[in-house]
């Protein structure tokens, strides 16, 4: 199973950087170019310098957004900015944040991990990919040989064993610091030869299953094809062979999965006509929501129930606010899908087939090049775009559980494209893994 590693950790000197919370940003994929110069005037030393620079109007092949992250990293690691571990370590990281009032710890384990295809069945993705975004890390990983954000991956761990073990780590935590929307990151070094040993073991017979990252892994399998055909030939411990990850159990209580909701624009009249009782009631029973029950946060609770029981959503429209469950029939037309029976019982894989192709008639191609669709896992963005004239009618969903993410994955399936929205992102900046 799982080849799950400590490594020497790059990380920023305390001597220099003593907060780390002035140098972290999100993973490359959800930085806006506002972010973007805001992580560049946050710090001098801000990791969006190696994640995502900044790209200039002047750029060549030989002086771009690659060539300056690798001269940028080799300078810090000159300068003593940046300094590598003495001893392989797995690496305690844990997240303390707040949303929707309430306080949530995630906790996970930094390693590297042995690359495996995906036909191996060791670690098992969820998503479908892009070619744009992989590119892009193709590029940064030559230019540097390094991951400067980790992957996101869940392992199941029943007894909670590994949990009991990381625990003690993060309250005594080495780095303890607080980005700019003052959630706290902890991390702890662990060498200790006794508990590495332990660690590694557990994860020998274990699956991995890729939570957030699929285009990271994927572009990491491209770049160590790329070194072995180089070399002509790979040594089994190289460092092309491995890939970083914080590794998370799936039923730690912090992890948090946002619904991705549904706007949807450019309707014709007859489409939009499909969006109503009569043509509805063919896959779902559908209940009017009158008054403060199709609003806001009664709303989500209402939805949030009905989900208990069905799969189900919520449709917001000129015309008013619908719940929608699936019916027997529903249930029966989505077994004719030819996939496998945990992609049809998701929310939004039911939403997808059934109400945006079926009765809307938007092909697979239109989801993806999203001509009618625009998505946010902000409820309150997506209840705010119908009277605002954003959209013409808003698809609210519930989250989907991490298990039925896990069993879509073991099925060997690819859930629909934006189907879940982990919160918060990892921060870059913490660990830089060196692929030597």
């Amino acid at each position: 199973m799982a080849d799950v590693r400590p490594f020497r950790g790059i990380r920023y000197a305390p001597t220099v950087v003593s907060d780390v919370g002035q140098v972290l940003c999100p993973p490359f994929d959800v930085i806006s170019p506002e972010a973007q110069e805001r992580y560049y005037a946050r710090h001098p030393y801000n990791m969006i310098r190696l994640e995502l620079g900044r790209e200039l109007p002047d750029d060549t092949v030989l002086n771009n957004r690659y060539t300056r992250a690798a001269r940028t990293f080799a300078e810090w690691r000159k300068e003593g900015v940046l300094r590598q571990d003495t001893v392989p370590s797995y690496y305690l990281y844990q997240q303390r944040f707040s949303y929707g009032g309430q306080s949530y710890t995630r906790t996970g384990l930094v390693a590297r991990v042995r690359l495996e295809p995906w036909s191996a069945r060791v670690v098992l993705p969820h998503e479908l990919t892009l070619s744009k975004p992989k590119d892009d890390r193709l590029q940064l990983m030559r230019a540097c040989a390094a991951n400067f954000s980790p992957i996101m991956a869940w392992y199941e761990d029943p007894q909670a064993r590994l949990r009991r073990l990381l625990q003690p780590y993060a309250e005594r935590a080495e780095v303890q610091a607080r980005d700019e929307l003052a959630d706290e990151h902890r991390l702890q070094p662990i060498t200790d030869p006794q508990q590495v040993a332990l660690i590694q073991d557990f994860f020998s017979q274990r699956q991995l299953f890729i939570a957030d990252g699929h285009h990271r892994y994927e572009t990491a399998l491209s770049y160590r094809e790329e070194i072995r055909e180089l070399h002509h030939g790979l040594d089994p411990e190289d460092g092309a062979n491995f890939v970083m990850m914080v590794l998370i159990d799936v039923d730690d209580p912090g992890l948090l999965v946002l619904p991705t909701h549904r706007l949807l624009a450019g309707l014709s009249a007859e489409q939009l006509q499909r969006l109503t009782p009569e043509h509805l009631g063919r896959y779902f029973q559908v209940e009017r929501l009158e008054g403060e029950a199709g609003r806001g946060a009664a709303l989500m609770v209402r939805l949030a129930e009905a989900g208990q029981t069905a799969p189900s959503f919520a449709l917001l429209t000129s015309e008013g606010s619908w719940l929608l469950r699936l019916t027997e029939a529903g249930q029966a037309r989505m077994a004719e899908s030819g996939r496998a029976p945990a992609w049809n019982a998701l929310d939004v894989a039911i939403a997808h087939q059934l109400l945006l192709e079926e009765l809307l008639g938007l092909s697979a191609e239109d989801v993806r090049a999203g001509r009618y669709l625009r998505y946010t896992h902000e409820t309150e963005e997506a209840l705010a775009a119908l009277p605002r004239g954003e959209a013409q009618a808003v698809l609210l969903l519930n989250p989907t559980p991490v298990r039925q993410i896990c069993e879509v994955a073991r099925a060997d399936e690819r859930m629909p494209q934006k189907s879940t929205y982990l919160y918060p992102k990892l921060a870059s900046g913490l660990v830089i893994h060196p692929l030597w």
